[in-house]
């Protein structure tokens, strides 16, 4: 019976989850060719925000918690576990006042509508997995967009998804050119729980009835500590929360 009602709403989802791309995607050209990259990025909030609250035809129950409260008047790096597509839109949506630019690998800013245009125009760095020497540029890139506009920047440093829940390892290089590049950034952790359970197979068929959060973990200050110190205690805070929050 379970299987039954995730096909029938899962199928109902998608069918919204296309329709919001499609509608959003003229606004975003409007929004960034009449007004600019900040009125484009709050449309892009607005359309996640769509996108996230429509789980609720799902049955899926949404929460976020900040146990730290974000600066808005310098950049800001944040550092996430990765288990689905859905990590991206609870963070743009919860996140917004920082307005999150994520580092996304390059197939997908071509053939969606909506997200393809946003990875385009947004600033987002846009990798090559392939190359590392364009991988590298293309988040100094972002790191520096970062530093001069006060917006954010997030990153998965697992680099692919863990659908089970348990943390991959993180890797340090991507995080240490944010670092690097945009010295006045403050980096977060943020612990994601649950949404590799909401696709476990891809992006159909989706899972009724479940509950999901986001959590903006303690901010650690870069200053004075080695990538790898930076990079193991963010590991560190995602993992306690997973298990204990």
């Amino acid at each position: 019976m379970k299987k039954i009602i995730d096909y029938v709403l899962g199928s109902l989802y998608l069918l919204y989850f296309g329709l919001v791309l499609v509608i959003f995607h003229p606004i975003q050209m409007v929004c960034f060719h009449l007004f600019g990259r900040r009125v484009h990025q709050k449309s892009v909030h607005v359309l996640n925000g769509f996108l996230l609250h429509g789980l609720y035809i799902l049955g899926t129950r949404l929460g976020f918690k900040a146990k730290a409260t974000l600066p808005t008047d310098r950049p800001v790096i944040f550092i996430a576990n990765h288990q689905s597509m859905f990590d991206i839109v609870g963070m743009i949506w919860y996140l917004r006042q920082n307005f999150p630019l994520f580092v996304s690998k390059k197939e997908l800013a071509k053939g969606i509508p909506s997200i393809s245009y946003n990875l385009q125009k947004s600033g987002a760095a846009l990798i090559d997995r392939q190359d590392g020497k364009q991988a590298i540029m293309e988040i100094a890139r972002l790191a520096k967009l970062i530093e001069e506009t006060k917006f954010s920047a997030a990153i998965f440093p697992e680099g692919t998804r863990s659908r089970t829940g348990v943390l991959k390892a993180f890797a340090t290089g991507g995080v240490a050119i944010l670092v690097k590049k945009a010295p006045n950034a403050l980096v977060v952790p943020i612990a994601i729980k649950n949404t590799g359970k909401l696709n476990p197979k891809g992006i159909f068929p989706l899972s009724s009835f479940e509950s999901l959060s986001w959590t903006v973990l303690e901010p650690i200050e870069p200053k004075g500590k080695t990538i790898d110190e930076i990079v193991e205690l963010a590991k560190s805070s995602i993992e306690n929360e997973l298990k204990n929050g």
